[in-house]
């Protein structure tokens, strides 16, 4: 009779077949480190399991085994992208970029050699840059796909892998599923051929194109407005420099401690700006200018923060949610006359409905799809056009330059909307108080439980299948009136997602794990009517007490049920 290895076996020899085709001596001593101390616990946590196409591609941890990002995940995932290529029948070249987070560099360079010993043309940008040049690159070299090493917003130990078609965004089901496949049937990366031959550096007309695309997004010629700018230690001082030059802007008033690119994030707990205390060296800065707005892209320079005056927050400053943002940029691309049915806006399920309203009142099209752009930039259909989309963590995409969300063109809009208002005197939250006014209050609120430790992913999976199986029928004293659950039939949207949504009396909450991080997230949106704009500012305070009385309810029932 034949013996059958044990799981330990079995996991060992996966280790040490990983480490023999291992390009890089750190991820190599990790793994014999972890084989001399036998450390079952942690060989069966990297190579039981392979990272897997998210809300927005691959990401995880660095280290060793096809559960962490390192060199050899890189250079399997790009051969499998090579052969789904070919079995597409694309030839044309694939654009390669990189933000400046650790690994990125070899990582990049490791995706380049796989693409041209397949045999396809690499174009590689010429140094760190922002992951919506690497997607506006993709149509505008016309390549059949664009790759892009990064992270994001995650925390410095993780990294990325973003995949993104000919038409310039990111794939989509059943495309990932696809490339995992032929991931999961290729070898390891010590057989796969890699050249150097067919790699070109792409010229800075790409950034001036890219800039220049921006920058005629633009409607106005207002741009009287101070502002400070922060990159939180990523790649988009640059490029934010150089759009606001074009357009006409002043130049920012830079926090210098955070300006250059850092992949130890320094100053910040995480390089997050949603996180807590992500803006504050931003909003001292802004009080020692006397500055009108405060903007911070993330490290890939994808996302945006935006913060403004308020003589009613603790410091006179505060920063507004993406809810607040995508409304005040809706409001100001929706003004043009020349709207009609075939222009579209689209957000997530997790955002505000405001949008909804919003479109209705400009008589453009509304769809609402799950998290993540990739669904955002697909909902026009055949003869519609792609005005604007947003999701609520501070993701925003303004007509269709980019096919994803986009923290540089979003900068110049809301820059662009600061000044026009401040030449007329007033402000973002005078025109966020006139369009609630007009449709109604509408505060968002969100929290996110980060769990810690290598059993993080299960345990929100463990949290989400017990309130799935038993949700809760009242929350802070409201009884429950609707619950959908996104993850079976009937659906709404294209695939299953595991999202749950709750109507409690007026009051709508949501829970969903994140994407590309170990965190559960909840939404609460509390909706009230006004009859005059006096009614506004005290409506929108008592709704806002609602919303975190939900969100606390919602976290405690969380954390009581596994978290």
């Amino acid at each position: 009779m034949t013996r059958v290895a044990s799981p330990d076996e079995v996991v060992r020899a996966q280790a040490r077949a990983w480490r023999d085709a291992d390009p890089d001596p750190v991820t190599r001593a990790e793994v014999d480190a972890l084989l001399a101390a036998n450390d079952l616990a942690g060989l069966h946590e990297r190579f039981d399991q392979c990272l897997r196409f998210g809300t927005a591609g691959l990401r995880g941890a660095l280290g060793a085994g096809p559960n962490r990002m390192n060199r050899v995940l890189v250079r399997q995932t790009t051969a499998a992208v090579a052969q789904w290529l070919r079995e597409g029948g694309f030839t044309g070249p694939v654009v390669v970029g990189r933000d400046a987070r650790h690994g990125s560099d070899e990582f990049g360079q490791d995706a380049a050699a796989v693409l041209a010993g397949a045999g396809f043309a690499v174009l590689v940008l010429p140094r760190p840059m922002p992951t919506p040049v690497l997607a506006f690159a993709v149509r505008h070299l016309s390549a059949s796909a664009g790759i892009m090493l990064t992270a994001s917003h995650n925390p410095a130990t993780d990294n990325g892998y973003k995949l993104y078609r000919a038409d310039g965004a990111q794939i989509l089901p059943p495309d990932d599923a696809a490339i995992e496949a032929l991931m999961d049937d290729l070898t390891l990366a010590s057989g796969l051929v890699m050249s150097s031959d067919g790699i070109t550096e792409v010229g800075e007309e790409l950034l001036d194109a890219y800039v220049a695309g921006a920058v005629a997004l633009l409607k106005g010629d207002a741009r009287a407005v101070t502002t400070v700018y922060t990159a939180l230690h990523g790649v988009g001082a640059e490029t934010m420099r150089r759009a606001w030059a074009a357009a006409g802007f002043p130049a920012a008033c830079e926090v210098v401690q955070q300006v250059e690119p850092d992949p130890d994030f320094p100053t910040v707990a995480f390089p997050n700006p949603e996180e807590p205390g992500a803006l504050d060296l931003a909003l001292a800065l802004a009080l020692e200018v006397g500055a009108d707005l405060v903007l911070a892209t993330d490290p890939d320079a994808d996302r945006l923060a935006v913060a403004v005056p308020d003589p009613q927050a603790p410091q006179g400053w505060r920063a507004l949610t993406g809810d607040e943002v995508g409304a005040l940029l809706a409001d100001h691309l929706l003004r043009d006359s020349d709207l009609s049915g075939s222009d579209v806006v689209a957000t997530t399920v997790v955002s505000s409905r405001l949008l909804a309203t919003l479109a209705a009142a400009a008589g453009v099209t509304y769809r609402e799809t799950l998290t993540g752009f990739k669904w955002v930039v697909h909902t026009p259909r055949e003869g519609e056009r792609f005005v604007f989309g947003y999701e609520e963590a501070l993701g925003y995409c303004v007509d269709s330059l980019v096919r994803d969300k986009d923290g540089v063109t979003a900068a110049l809009v809301v820059s662009e909307l600061a000044a026009e208002l401040k030449a007329s005197g007033k402000s973002l939250l005078d025109r966020l108080d006139e369009v609630f006014s007009t449709h109604g209050v509408h505060v968002t609120g969100q929290r996110s439980i980060r769990v810690e430790g290598t059993d993080g992913p299960r345990r929100v999976q463990a949290v989400m299948a017990a309130v799935r199986a038993d949700p809760p029928t009242a929350l802070a004293g409201r009884t429950r009136v609707t619950m959908e659950d996104l993850a079976v039939a009937p659906l709404r949207f294209p695939v299953p997602s595991d999202v749950l949504v709750w109507m409690f009396d007026g009051v709508r909450a949501v829970v969903r794990p994140s994407g590309t991080e170990p965190k559960l997230k909840c939404y609460v949106e509390v909706i009230a009517p006004v009859g005059s704009a006096s009614e506004v500012a005290p409506t929108r305070k008592e709704a806002g007490l609602v919303v975190v009385e939900v969100l606390d309810a919602l976290v405690a029932l969380l954390r009581a049920r596994g978290l």
